[in-house]
């Protein structure tokens, strides 16, 4: 036998990679330093433009505060609270977008001590976990966070406060009229004030006080440079007993919370194949008790949201066509199949 740190043993068709526990702790250790370098150059990118996703990310958060009549303002109450935000959303970044990098450099440390038959199952489940792993962010974003910002944001409009009661006012007083707007005009002067009905906000044009004022050109007298403004704003809300200001540390922190609730939640088909796969479960049998798998998609929508009514049904309705993907994939994609598959590539291989 020759003097190799890794023999390949036979075990019918099969074929797997026996190393010695020393090369093993070696591979691995390479395996994981490729995987950490393969992700600076990601992290880089992310670092580059964290601040858009950012911005990105707290879309569907300032679209909910708009829709309820709010201004889409999110408060921040520490120095660092966003340079933290943008360092954990950078991280967070290069890690998803470095996913498939990841799964490739653990795949290559696992398949030389796989049988055929045993990577067969993982060319099925490793490409499905990552397409439900983006479709779960994908739902997160554009359908369960909507709902669920508008059941809280609502939910604390409806909570009444004092009632502002009515004066008389006397004959001679006259109110004045600020325009509303969709926008900003585009060169207000300093005084000026308007509406912004897109922020939700009063806006004013104010001069600078270090500002000189312009003065005309000496080729020509009657060219005057733009004057320098500066425009100040106040957020408007709709009276209510509590006034709603969001944080944006703790908004991405339930983003993220969320967001890895979804992704294990939507690996139901994963973990309904697999059981299926190994024959602790029937599909056939399981479909014929679909009660129970309701109850248990409720549960689950209740303890991986906020518990609110809506988020739980918006949760668990997907929950449940996910259990009824794995087990529909169980009866199209039988083990016995990719096992079958497995064995005629080997028999290919040995005749060759």
């Amino acid at each position: 036998m020759p003097d190799t740190p890794a023999i390949r043993q036979r075990h019918g068709h099969d074929s797997v990679l026996a190393m010695p526990l020393g090369d093993h702790i070696e591979d691995l250790r390479r395996r994981l330093i490729i995987a950490l370098l393969g992700l600076v150059p990601i992290l880089l990118v992310s670092l580059v433009f964290g601040r858009q996703i950012i911005d990105i990310m707290l879309v569907p958060l300032r679209g909910a505060l708009q829709a309820r009549g709010l201004p889409p303002v999110v408060q921040v109450t520490g120095p660092m609270e966003t340079f933290g935000a943008y360092l954990r959303v950078s991280i967070a970044v290069a890690v998803v977008v470095g996913l498939p990098w990841l799964l490739y450099q653990a795949w290559k440390f696992a398949a030389p001590g796989l049988y055929a038959a045993e990577r067969r199952f993982v060319y099925v489940l490793a490409p499905m976990s990552v397409g439900l792993t983006l479709a779960s962010v994908a739902f997160l974003y554009f359908v369960m966070m909507p709902i669920v910002l508008a059941f809280f944001i609502g939910f604390g409009q409806a909570l009444g406060g004092p009632s502002p009661g009515t004066a008389d006012t006397p004959p001679a007083m006259v109110f004045p009229e600020i325009p509303s707007l969709r926008g900003d005009p585009p060169n207000p002067e300093p005084g000026q004030m308007w509406i912004n009905t897109r922020l939700q906000e009063l806006r004013i044009a104010v001069a600078p006080a270090e500002t000189a004022v312009p003065e005309a050109s000496e080729s020509d007298p009657q060219s005057t440079p733009p004057p320098t403004f500066r425009v100040l704003g106040a957020p408007l809300a709709l009276t209510a007993g509590l006034s709603q200001q969001f944080r944006v540390s703790e908004y991405i922190k339930l983003l993220f919370q969320l967001t890895l609730a979804m992704a294990v939640a939507f690996q139901t088909p994963v973990a309904v194949l697999l059981l299926c796969w190994t024959g602790l479960i029937d599909p056939r049998r399981m479909g014929k008790h679909r009660k129970y798998a309701v109850v248990v998609a409720v549960l689950l929508g209740a303890f991986l949201t906020p518990a609110d009514p809506i988020s739980m049904i918006a949760l668990a309705v997907p929950l449940f066509t996910l259990y009824e993907l794995g087990l529909l994939l169980a009866r199209v994609l039988p083990a016995e199949r990719l096992v079958g598959k497995a064995g005629e590539g080997d028999v290919d291989d040995e005749a060759v």
